[in-house]
This record gives structure tokens, C-alpha cells and sequence, in this order.
């Protein structure tokens, strides 16, 4: 222990500066973030750098870039310091006086509707335990999740989730398809033939999620088996929002049935009956390989689907 010490190549100090330049690309935004001036950062990591025996960043008048060193330590940075934060979070809550909080991440194409099952538990049986929500994209929440800057995440998954995570639950979220009180009042005089249905349906303004999100790709996969083949007029990354929006007349597309709970009363919006359901799968991730604290496992298991 003694000769690693004297031998570091740089503290857990020098390395959140490190990741602080390597997150900013830029020596200037860096030093601003840790409130030191540029030459005292820059002089940090050319230490860590000649200690290292290998270039972290390639600088340009303009530019900062990682070499392939700095991408390795970068990654490796934010798992190291995500622990150490997890593990002096974990001393205050268990040791001292500290309210124990639960960090969450909510997936933005998860309704608001689905919220209260997730935390109404939680409320009522443990009240003095904090929670502190993040709605974010599924790739944000991973992100974090990696870098212990979340302690669950609840979204639809990607086709392979990294290897630090793991799912705890999973549950399916069934669809319908909605739209403006007029034009289902035409949609529903039609032929009852998917031929005549889809002729009617492809021309019209339709609204859907965010083609770069795993809701949006499989819903695409799903309405193209279903010979709907559409360009969206609009695309967007809430399902609340698209029912606000077929509300109002601005078009038509599938939403999560449970999402339509806060919705009930809206005499605008009707149900179009289809003879097939799209549904997804929606998953709670977590970190693996760590023992949870208690506060956490209780909020898991009283996540109600």
C-alpha cells in the first residue's frame, strides 16, 4: 500500500479534474466548474499526463479531444468517482443523521399517469425517506445509472442493456390509438376491412414518439407489419403531450392506454378500435454487483405496475 501511494500517478482530486476537462472539452469551461484559473487545471493534467507516461488530450488552438488513453480513463473515471460518491453517500445515510433520499430516473415516453404506482407507496409507508425524480431520456438514465448518479431507472429498455446494469421488473404497457372526436366519427362509418382502415389512416397528420427512441423504433417496427407506413407530421418525446395535441385537433397516433387515465374527461379525444395492440416492454434497471441499501430494496419492491 505504501508503494502504491508513493508511486499514484495522480488523487482522486486530479482525476475529477480530469473528467470535468474531458466532459467540458475545454480547459477554460473546466476551470471555471472547479473555480480555479486555466493554468492551474492545465498544469494538473499535464502532471497526471507525465506521470502517466502517456497523452490524456490532444490540444488545438480551438479544440480539446481525448486521445485513446483519455477515452479509457475517462470511462473508467466516471465508474470510479460514481462510486466513491455512492459510498460516502451511503456512510452519511447510514451512519449519521442524513435523510436517506432514492435517486429515480423516469423515462420522458413514460406518461405521468404511470407516476403514482411508482411512488405512491413510497409516500405512504416510507415518508421520511427522500426522492429526487429525474425525467430524462432512456439514454440519459443509463448514463447515469453507470456513473451512480441514479439509483433506478424506469424506461423501456435499449435491445442490450451495458453490462454494470441489470433489470429488477418487468411489465407491459398496452397502446391505443386516438384521435379528434371528428375524424374518429369517420374512421369508425368505415368498412370494417384493414384495406379500407389503412388507406384512411396513412394520409392523415399523425404524431408519434421520437424515431431515435426504443418506444419510437418499435412502434415504427410494429406499424410497418401493420402496413402503416407513415411520416409523422410531428415528432415528440412525450405521450402527454401528443394527447394534448390530439385534443386539440392537430392529428392522431397510438398512446399508452394507462397515460389517458389523467385525460378522462376530455369529450375531444376517442378511441379507434384496431383488430391488433401495439405494446412495449417497460423495465426498472439497476446497478449490479452492489449490496442496496434497505431504504431502497422497500421502494422496489412496493413499485405497483
Amino acid at each position: 500500500m505504501n508503494d502504491f501511494l508513493n508511486t499514484s500517478p495522480f488523487d482522486l482530486y486530479e482525476l475529477s479534474l480530469f473528467q470535468l476537462v474531458a466532459k467540458h472539452r475545454s480547459f477554460t469551461k473546466a476551470a471555471q466548474a472547479a473555480g480555479l484559473t486555466q493554468s492551474a487545471i492545465t498544469r494538473q493534467i499535464q502532471g497526471m499526463e507525465n506521470s502517466l507516461g502517456v497523452d490524456l488530450l490532444e490540444r488545438t488552438t480551438r479544440t480539446v479531444r481525448l486521445t485513446k488513453p483519455g477515452e479509457f480513463l475517462f470511462e473508467e473515471s466516471v465508474r470510479l468517482l460514481g462510486e466513491v460518491d455512492q459510498s460516502l453517500r451511503r456512510l452519511k445515510e447510514d451512519f449519521t443523521d442524513a435523510r436517506k433520499e432514492i435517486r429515480v430516473g423516469v423515462s420522458r415516453s413514460i406518461g405521468l399517469a404511470h407516476l403514482p404506482g411508482f411512488f405512491h407507496a413510497q409516500l405512504r409507508h416510507n415518508p421520511k425517506v427522500g426522492c429526487r425524480v429525474a425525467y430524462q431520456s432512456s439514454a440519459e438514465i443509463l448514463s447515469a445509472l453507470e456513473a451512480n448518479e441514479l439509483d433506478l431507472g424506469v424506461l423501456c429498455p435499449p435491445p442490450k442493456l451495458p453490462r454494470t446494469l441489470a433489470t429488477t421488473h418487468r411489465f407491459k404497457d398496452a397502446f391505443t390509438l386516438i384521435a379528434p372526436a371528428e375524424l374518429a366519427t369517420q374512421f369508425i362509418a368505415l368498412p370494417k376491412s384493414r384495406s379500407a382502415r389503412n388507406a384512411w389512416l396513412l394520409p392523415q397528420a399523425w404524431l408519434l414518439p421520437d424515431e431515435t427512441t426504443n418506444t419510437g423504433q418499435q412502434m415504427r417496427k410494429w406499424m410497418a407489419q401493420s402496413d402503416l407506413k407513415v411520416e409523422p407530421a410531428m415528432q415528440l418525446d412525450s405521450f402527454d403531450l401528443i394527447i394534448t395535441l390530439v385534443s386539440l385537433g392537430m392529428g392522431l397516433g397510438f398512446v399508452p392506454i394507462r397515460a389517458l387515465a389523467l385525460y378522462g374527461r376530455k369529450k375531444t379525444l376517442t378511441r379507434l378500435p384496431l383488430p391488433e395492440r401495439f405494446e412495449r416492454e417497460l423495465v426498472v434497471v439497476m446497478r449490479r454487483h452492489r449490496k442496496q441499501p434497505p431504504h431502497l430494496t422497500e421502494f422496489v419492491k412496493n413499485i405497483l405496475f
